[in-house]
């Protein structure tokens, strides 16, 4: 939801034309701040996990997003993003052994029937290279998702810190820092050839916006996600990202006075029911190893709370 208030902070807030400086000063900043906090560098292996995953995830996702921005209407671009969730789908099945049940394709249909109602206009153009970047960009985010999954999360530092408090300090937060400051580093030299240095001082009202994407957009918005990717089956969570497009055009209507209408709101409640099948029917312990038969010796022992809820 977070991420589906970027285009009104970049429509209302950001200089127009400069998309590139906006995913670098959204990523890179956002990661050095969590680094300072957390004052974890990678170790080992890490260090070229980080840089593919901060690629996978920010770096060449947030270029090739941009790419088909520009090529695409947003509502073509909108409806080939809404497949990431039967990609992820497909993926988690081969690579982490998730299982791809019958529910998660007909809600992953749904959520691209819901997207589509909602932000597809009549008039779209279609354009060959456009359409390659948004498919590049729904890949690229899916292989980020599945390999921070299989790949799992450093273990967490014991460091000692005056901006926070060690318990606070999670794994997410640590390596968020590090996929940030990757993919910054990534789309930094595209964003110098591409669109060269500002020509004009940042206002008070630009920075407002690159904050807000920084720190709501990138800092938290990610850590979180991390976080949900460690703890949740991929091939559900990643139903969550549709509604991005919900809150976007929502967010158009409330703030922007922008028409609503009925096919609109039937992609709204489409989508909304689509995220809501899957996440509240979700299969407790995907992915983490067989179930155990309860044997003779179980029978009649009580279970506590926490192992009777997963």
């Amino acid at each position: 939801m977070a991420w589906g208030t970027t285009y009104l902070v970049t429509t209302e807030l950001l200089p127009p034309g400069r998309p590139l400086t906006a995913a670098v000063l959204r990523a890179l900043p956002a990661g050095l701040l969590l680094l300072a906090i957390t004052r974890t560098l990678p170790r080992g292996a890490w260090w070229w996990r980080s840089a593919v995953l901060g690629t996978l995830n920010i770096g060449a996702f947030f270029a090739f997003l941009f790419i088909a921005a520009y090529r695409l209407p947003g509502g073509v671009a909108a409806t080939i993003g809404a497949i990431q969730p039967l990609v992820v789908g497909l993926l988690a099945a081969r690579v982490l052994g998730e299982s791809l049940t019958r529910q998660r394709l007909v809600a992953g249909a749904a959520g691209i029937v819901g997207v589509a109602l909602l932000v597809l206009q009549a008039d779209g153009r279609l354009d060959a290279i456009g359409i390659a970047a948004a498919v590049g960009g729904v890949l690229s985010m899916a292989c980020g998702i599945v390999l921070t999954k299989k790949w799992g999360q450093p273990e967490r530092p014991l460091v000692t810190t005056p901006l926070i408090t060690t318990s606070l300090i999670t794994t997410s937060l640590i390596t968020t820092a590090w996929q940030l400051i990757a993919g910054g580093t990534f789309l930094l030299p595209l964003a110098l050839v591409a669109e060269g240095l500002p020509s004009q001082p940042l206002t008070g009202q630009n920075l407002v916006g690159y904050g807000y994407l920084a720190l709501i957009g990138a800092a938290l918005a990610y850590t979180l996600w991390f976080r949900g990717i460690a703890a949740l089956p991929v091939g559900s969570i990643t139903f969550l990202s549709l509604l991005s497009p919900v809150v976007a055009v929502l967010g158009g209507w409330a703030v922007l006075h922008q028409s609503l209408g009925g096919g609109q709101i039937v992609g709204v409640a489409i989508v909304l029911t689509a995220v809501l099948v899957v996440t509240l029917h979700t299969t407790p312990g995907v992915g983490r190893g067989p179930k155990r038969r309860v044997g003779p010796h179980d029978r009649g022992r009580k279970r506590s709370p926490i192992t009777a809820s997963r």
